[in-house]
């Protein structure tokens, strides 16, 4: 049994520790004193009816009672325990200095070197394609403790044993790959060793701390098709790059011919409205040369029937309109002027494809002088520290140089061909024309003579 000052002194115990945390303060000022004091009074009397309870109720007491001896009872088993682990640890932590002093000297390195070459593989190879599909893990990182164990050894040799198995093996794996908008899917992946890794077609790369899959930003053409073959099966040789990636990214800056004419910019843009200009007024003249080749060998077959769809046939119908009584003079100063009549049609668009070749060039070379001075602003700027931003932008200027050469070529093509077959045209024509002259003054020569001799002859008659 409880005593009974016992008893009392554990429900006062229970009664203080239920009272009220702080008492509230009267929101009126007009006497804080007595509303502090009847407050008190009633948690006075609340408490005295609680004690009062529990005095009633000595079963209730005891259940209480036993209750916290009960926790005081779990409290020591718990701090045995403890205690017991704090002597177990300070036993392995004694064992563990003691092997590290056994240790000594001797395996101290080689420890140093083993975690040293374990860190370094697991930084170097954890964006390595070896990890993509890969049966073999990565060497753990060894404990700090700086004891050497048997099975870290092992760990670490099976695991550079595995990472070089890796190296020979291609794996067809299926993972999420990013694609240029950015969006992943899942993919058919195939990973050749520790060299490559490609998606329908596209060279693959990994980014990120994680080493996410993501397409590169360009594959070249022969490259993606020989990587759909050997992914489809039908074909066993692929693309590699022994620089580690840095030809696959100089192929991914290197612009496509589309982007090369857009860096021209608007000199670039006329240049080349020019030299198309250029060549239809080339292609059409020639045309126009070809048909009148055609119809002038036509009439050259047929000269008692000239006909109104070439050159030749034009002038000598003009030439034989002629009445006859003309002077040698006139009638030469008649033939050229029919010839000079056909002659423009037949020079028509040379000078202007000469002109354009000459312009090309220099036009290319205006947007070199300005490509230049805004890369010399940029210099300016960003001073001379970025090679990359002053080859890319003398590139650029270059651009329009190029452009210039490239249409002017093509024109000075044109033109020769034009000039030239132009020029073989009015030749014949003039041997032609000069032929019937010929035939005509012969002809006028031998009637007045004829109408001479048989004026002569009449005379003598008479």
């Amino acid at each position: 049994m409880i005593g009974r000052h016992s008893v009392l002194r554990i429900l006062a115990i229970v009664a203080l520790a239920a009272l009220p945390s702080g008492v509230a303060l009267a929101q009126s000022s007009e006497d804080p004193l007595q509303t502090f004091q009847a407050e008190r009074e009633a948690a006075e009397a609340r408490d005295r009816a609680r004690l009062a309870e529990l005095v009633d109720d000595r079963q209730a007491l005891e259940s209480a009672l036993q209750e916290a001896r009960s926790d005081l009872e779990a409290a020591r088993e718990r701090r045995q325990e403890l205690e017991a682990q704090q002597q177990s640890q300070k036993a392995e932590l004694q064992e563990l200095a003691t092997q590290i002093d056994e240790q000594g000297g001797d395996l101290g390195p080689v420890f140093d070197a083993v975690a040293s070459v374990s860190g370094e593989l697991r930084d170097d190879l954890g964006q390595s394609w070896l990890t993509l599909g890969a049966e073999a893990a990565l060497p753990p990182r060894l404990d700090s403790d700086g004891v050497l164990r048997p099975g870290q050894v092992e760990t670490l040799a099976d695991s550079l044993m595995g990472m070089t198995r890796e190296t020979s093996r291609i794996v067809n794996l299926t993972a999420p790959v990013a694609g240029q908008d950015g969006q992943r899917s899942e993919r058919s992946v195939t990973r050749v060793g520790d060299l490559l890794a490609f998606s329908d077609g596209q060279l693959l790369q990994r980014t990120g701390d994680e080493g996410n899959l993501s397409v590169l930003d360009h594959t070249p053409g022969a490259v993606s098709d020989r990587l759909n073959a050997f992914q489809a099966g039908q074909g066993d040789v692929i693309s590699l790059d022994p620089t580690d990636g840095q030809v696959l990214e100089a192929m991914a800056q290197q612009p496509s011919l589309l982007e090369r004419f857009q860096q021209g910019g608007a000199v670039g843009y006329v240049v080349v409205v020019l030299g198309v200009l250029g060549l239809l007024v080339a292609l059409f003249q020639y045309l126009y040369l070809l048909r009148v080749t055609v119809t002038l060998k036509r009439q050259l077959g047929d000269l008692e029937q000239l006909r109104e769809d070439n050159p030749l046939g034009r002038v000598l119908k003009r030439f034989h309109a002629l009445g006859s009584g003309h002077a040698p003079e006139a009638l030469e100063a008649r033939l050229d002027e029919a010839m000079l009549a056909e002659q423009p049609r037949l020079e028509r668009g040379q000078s202007l494809v000469k002109m354009l070749a000459a312009v090309a060039p220099l036009l290319g070379l205006l947007g070199t002088v300005t490509g230049m001075i805004v890369t010399f602003q940029s210099i300016t700027v960003f001073g001379t520290g970025d090679p990359q931003l002053m080859a890319g932008g003398i590139s650029q200027a270059l651009v329009t140089t190029v452009l210039g050469l490239i249409t002017a070529v093509p024109l000075l093509f044109a033109h020769t061909a034009l000039s030239s077959r132009s020029r073989a045209l009015i030749g014949t024509m003039e041997g032609r024309a000069s032929a019937v002259l010929a035939d005509r003054l012969e002809a006028d020569q031998a009637a007045a003579s004829a109408t001479a001799a048989t004026k002569r002859h009449a005379d003598a008659l008479a």
